[in-house]
């Protein structure tokens, strides 16, 4: 085989065919980077005819990997023959015809019988279509973010834009407000959002998940404590309200909070000091309340799990989330933001879901909310064998949940006839009223079978 192989290499014109073959560009250069060598591929690519490149200095294709920033200003530079090697380089030249061409270069210098460098040789491959195609992405991404991206959430329905002006609004106050919805609709992204847009924004956001201390382990956290206070602590620790000082501290899960530690802070909130657990120094806090609760806090009061004075302290603003069985329309919008993420960290290339999976997400009911939807989109993603979510790639517990489901349906079907008397008829002011769009609206209608 290789006496074949060495025969070939030997007939008259063999390698030039093989150079003019190749779908690369090829080009060889001596030394002092003059043209040698321009193939038919290089041509296509680059817009030059090999007689107006072949004795003229590389830099002919005025290629940005070439310049360099220097004290003087851009000065060409080389530096292949410093390194030996380029390996999968971006780069961007500038065609005949003035086009900016984007390339992936590989390039390697070559070295005569002795050793002695005496020139180089550099392939091209044409990414120009590629680049457009991740420009062209990038800009609808951003065109997304644009019209449907507030502060971390995701939403186009009436439900959303409303919280978005509610977050908008609330940001402009130092009142406390008090944050509801249920489980995985991102009550934290809304705290985190009313916080980033006041004008404590410079200061800390300080987060504390009421529901996972014990009420011991929940005064050190929120007030902090002196060393020796209690067995194991060996230093003094700073609580979270004082770490909190001149920005927001976060109650996540304040309906979880235990009685007495109720009290507790709102004496902070209305003395504005916290005392450390084993000091009885009073330390001054400047802090803006923000607390959100999954529960429903006036079920709590009745039951006395809940102080009605504090209720009233923390809810000068209250901000309910919708549900995300709420805003179906909004499925699409958040499944394609967060399908991109996932199937770039599982290494995969999903682009899409098929409309019979799309119509399965868009009619589950997703207690879990948006949390839930993200799982949904990685069981999915893994069992994805192509570019295309199918429904057979879905988990088994988006089919287990329809739409019409017993008393719920009878109740929005008579809250959906109350809103229509209420307003004589008229769908756009009923839309307004239950905080959806004229098109959910039509949809429930058809749903329910209401004229």
């Amino acid at each position: 085989m290789s006496e074949k192989i060495d025969k070939l290499f030997k007939e008259p014109g063999f390698l030039m065919n093989v150079v003019e073959t190749v779908r690369d560009g090829l080009m060889i250069v001596d030394k002092e980077g003059i043209i040698l060598l321009f193939n038919r591929a290089a041509e296509e690519i680059t817009g030059y005819r090999k007689d107006e490149v072949i004795g003229q200095q590389c830099s002919i294709l005025d290629s940005d990997t070439c310049v360099v920033l220097t004290e003087e200003g851009k000065q060409r530079s080389c530096s292949l023959f410093k390194t030996g090697t380029v390996e999968n380089k971006r780069c961007r030249i500038r065609s005949h015809d003035g086009r900016s061409v984007h390339l992936l270069k590989n390039a390697t210098v070559l070295t005569d019988g002795n050793g002695e460098m005496i020139g180089a040789v550099e392939s091209m491959t044409d990414l120009t279509s590629l680049y457009l195609k991740e420009v062209e992405l990038e800009e609808l991404r951003h065109e997304l973010r644009q019209e449907y991206w507030f502060m971390g959430l995701l939403g186009k329905s009436a439900p959303m834009q409303k919280l978005f002006d509610q977050i908008r609004n609330a940001s402009t106050s130092e009142a406390p407000v008090l944050i509801s919805g249920d489980s995985g609709t991102g009550k934290n992204l809304v705290a985190r959002a009313i916080h980033a847009l006041s004008r404590r924004k410079e200061g800390p956001f300080v987060a504390v998940n009421c529901g996972s201390f014990n009420n011991y382990l929940l005064e050190s956290e929120l007030f902090g404590h002196k060393k020796g206070s209690f067995t194991g602590a060996i230093s003094d620790r700073t609580g979270r309200f004082e770490a909190a000082h001149d920005g927001s501290i976060f109650l996540d899960e304040i309906g979880d909070m235990p009685m007495a530690m109720q009290v507790k802070v709102l004496r902070v909130l209305e003395e504005k000091v916290v005392e450390r657990v084993g000091d009885n120094t009073p330390v001054p806090v400047n802090i803006r309340l923000i607390s959100a609760t999954n529960r429903d806090l006036s079920a709590l009061l009745s039951s006395d799990l809940f102080r009605e004075d504090l209720l009233y302290r923390i809810n000068s603003i209250m901000i309910k989330v919708p549900p995300l069985r709420e805003r179906a329309e909004d499925i699409p919008v958040i499944a394609f933001h967060y399908l991109k993420k996932i199937s770039h960290v599982n290494g995969k290339d999903i682009r899409r879901l098929s409309p019979e999976a799309m119509h399965t997400f868009e009619n589950y009911q997703w207690p879990g909310n948006v949390r839930q939807l993200i799982n949904a989109l990685e069981h999915s993603a893994i069992t994805c064998r192509g570019d295309t979510i199918e429904i057979t790639d879905l988990p088994d517990y988006v089919f287990s949940e329809k739409k019409a489901k017993g008393h719920d349906r009878n109740a929005g079907r008579h809250n959906l006839q109350a809103a229509l008397s209420l307003y004589k008829g008229n769908r756009t002011l009923t839309a307004k009223h239950l905080g959806i769009s004229r098109v959910t609206l039509w949809k429930k209608l058809k749903e329910f079978g209401i004229e």
